[in-house]
């Protein structure tokens, strides 16, 4: 099982247990001497508006793109903003907040071809 399936995730549920029980994972794996990586999606993010952060601040573009760049077409979401400060303040703290929180090793970055490419890698 990856350790990605066992976090909770507000859009989409929990998987195999609470936060709590991923940190104990986490920290079980570490006991016996295991690496562990998670899988980051700083890319792009779900464009539910309930619990997301499309519209959060209410504006359509606070975090996004705006425009013809404002939407992934093959994952059906929304595409960050690099050029933006807040944004990349908003994707560096959040970063280190797993670090820090769940005593992760280390990423493996997700859509990167997204993030490099305005055409996405298609």
């Amino acid at each position: 099982m990856t350790s990605q399936e066992h976090s909770y995730y507000a859009s989409f549920g929990s998987r195999f247990g609470t936060p709590d029980d991923h940190k104990s994972l986490i920290d079980k794996a570490h006991e016996l001497g295991i690496l562990v990586l998670m899988d980051i999606v700083h890319s792009h993010a779900s464009n539910n508006v309930l619990d997301g952060l499309n519209m959060f601040d209410g504006t359509d573009g606070h975090y996004f793109h705006t425009g013809s760049r404002r939407h992934h077409s093959m994952w059906d979401s929304r595409l960050f903003n690099y050029g933006s400060w807040d944004v990349l303040r908003y994707l560096l703290s959040n970063a280190r907040w797993w670090l820090e929180e769940y005593k992760f090793d280390g990423y493996i970055f997700d859509g990167v071809t997204s993030i490099m490419y305005i055409h996405h890698g298609l």
